[in-house]
């Protein structure tokens, strides 16, 4: 069992990142930058903007969790259980089950899956340059 005091500055460095995107997204909320969009952009964003934020920061939220749970060391079962869980609430919203929601869109599944790739995106390209001490069991490394 690895030491615990090694893996304390790469989880404080983790816990970072997941309260900066979330006070990203807080502050997006908070600021209401919608209100500053006109037109068809308006509509998006108020219609799409949180069914790409919320599986993007629920990604993250996995993130953290890596080190405890092996199978979240996986960016595609993280991937699909943020696409699934969006997607369940978006069909239990069709049979009249208002969770993380009221109102089924169809588009929303598009959406949902343009969050879960932008997380993807983060996670490949930017973070494991950052935290190249993940733990192992990512893509065909040793577990």
């Amino acid at each position: 069992m690895p030491d615990e005091s090694s893996s304390r500055p790469a989880l404080r460095g983790r816990t970072a990142v997941i309260a900066g995107v979330l006070g990203f997204i807080v502050l997006l909320y908070v600021f209401r930058v919608g209100t500053g969009f006109h037109g068809r952009l308006r509509v998006f964003y108020y219609s799409y903007f949180s069914d790409i934020v919320i599986p993007f920061y629920m990604y993250f939220v996995m993130f953290l969790g890596e080190r405890r749970v092996r199978l979240l060391r996986n960016w595609r079962v993280k991937a699909l259980l943020v696409f699934g869980v969006a997607s369940l609430a978006e069909v239990l919203q069709a049979f009249g089950v208002p969770l993380f929601g009221r109102t089924f869109d169809p588009l929303d599944f598009a959406m949902f899956a343009v969050g879960t790739l932008l997380a993807v995106l983060a996670d490949r390209l930017v973070l494991e340059r950052f935290f190249p001490d993940r733990p192992p069991g990512r893509d065909g490394h040793p577990a």
